[in-house]
C-alpha cells in the first residue's frame, strides 16, 4: 500500500463534503477531471474504494466514511506543523535561556520574565543568575541566548542599554560623610576601601582605577568580596566604604547609607553574540527594549 499524499487527503476531504466532484472542484480551484484523477489515484494507493459515483450522484463508501476522521486528523496536524514553523519564524515559539548578572537580577529578572509572559506567552525562557565572568563567556559559547549586565564588557558581543542609574557612594550609618546630599569620588580619598577582587572581572577594574585617577587618588583597598551583599555586610561592620549602582540599595535595608556620587552613572546592558539571527531572540530583544522605554527597571521587581 503506497502513502497518500498530502494534497490527496485535502482533495478527498472537500469530495466528502460537498459530495459532488462539481462544486468540489469549484471549491478547490481544479479542474474536475484533475480532481477525478487524484480521487482515483488515492483509491488505488489505498487498495480501496472510498466513494460510489453513479447517476445518482457521490456518495461515501463505508470504507469513505471510516477514512474521514483519520484524514482530517492528518491535514490537521500537518496545518499545525505548519503553523507552529510559521511562529517560529517569527520569533514567537522556542526556548530562550537568559543570564542575569546577580546584582542586577533582582531588580531585572520579574519584570522582564513578566514582558515575556505577556508578550510571547509561548516562548519558553530558563532564567540563571550567575557571576559577570560566568555570564559573559557563556553568551560567547552560545550557552545563553542573551543576558542582562552592567558595563563595560568585553569584544563579541552586541548590546542594548537600558537602565542608566546614578553610582552611589556606600557608608556605614553614623559615618560623618553619610548626611551629606552628594559626594564625589575625591571626598572618599581617605577612608579604606572594601571591593571586588581584580579577578572578578578585568573591565570594571579598569574602568574604576581611571575613575579614581581622575579622582587624584588611588583607594587603600581593606578587603575584597566578589559578592554585592558580602561588600554591603562589610561596609555595615564598619570595615571601609565602596561604591555600588544606588539600586543596591534594595538589597540591605540597615547599617548602611547610600550617597549619590557626583557625576557617576552605572549602565545595564542586553548582551547577545553578534551574528546570532535567531527569530525568537530578536522578538524577544525587541520586546524587551519596549519594556526598558516604558518602564523604571532600576526600581522594579
Amino acid at each position: 500500500m503506497a502513502t497518500p499524499e498530502l494534497r490527496q487527503l485535502r482533495y478527498f476531504l472537500v469530495l466528502a463534503e460537498e459530495l459532488s466532484f462539481t462544486r468540489a472542484a469549484v471549491r478547490l480551484m481544479i479542474a474536475q477531471q484533475s480532481l477525478s484523477q487524484q480521487i482515483t489515484a488515492l483509491e488505488r494507493a489505498l487498495g480501496a474504494k472510498l466513494f460510489d459515483r453513479d447517476s445518482r450522484g457521490t456518495t461515501l463508501t463505508d470504507i469513505g466514511a471510516l477514512f474521514v476522521p483519520e484524514a482530517r486528523a492528518v491535514t490537521d496536524r500537518a496545518e499545525q506543523a505548519v503553523a507552529v514553523v510559521e511562529r517560529a519564524r517569527r520569533g514567537q515559539v522556542g526556548t530562550l535561556r537568559l543570564a542575569f548578572l546577580t546584582t542586577v537580577a533582582n531588580h531585572l529578572l520579574p519584570p522582564v520574565v513578566r514582558a515575556v509572559r505577556h508578550h510571547l506567552p509561548d516562548l519558553h525562557v530558563a532564567t540563571e543568575s550567575t557571576s559577570i565572568a560566568t555570564l559573559v563567556q557563556g553568551v560567547l559559547e552560545g550557552r545563553f541566548d542573551a543576558a542582562f549586565t552592567r558595563t563595560p564588557l568585553v569584544p563579541g558581543l552586541e548590546s542594548r542599554r537600558l537602565t542608566t542609574e546614578p553610582v552611589c557612594a556606600v557608608l556605614p550609618e553614623g559615618h560623618p560623610l553619610a548626611g551629606r546630599d552628594e559626594l564625589t569620588l575625591a571626598d572618599l580619598a581617605n577612608e579604606p576601601w572594601v571591593m571586588t577582587p581584580r579577578s572578578s572581572w578585568e573591565p570594571w577594574h579598569r574602568a574604576y582605577e581611571e575613575q579614581f585617577r581622575e579622582a587624584g587618588f588611588v583607594p587603600t583597598v581593606v578587603q575584597e568580596e566578589a559578592g554585592v551583599q558580602s561588600l554591603l555586610g562589610l561596609v555595615a561592620a564598619g570595615l571601609g566604604v565602596t561604591r555600588l549602582a544606588c539600586s543596591a540599595a534594595s538589597l540591605r535595608r540597615t547599617g548602611v547609607v547610600f550617597v549619590p556620587l557626583s557625576g557617576a552613572y552605572a549602565y545595564t546592558e542586553m548582551v547577545w553574540l553578534a551574528g546570532n539571527t535567531a527569530p525568537a531572540l530578536h522578538r524577544f530583544l525587541d520586546v524587551v527594549t519596549e519594556l526598558a522605554a516604558t518602564t523604571d527597571l532600576t526600581s522594579t521587581g
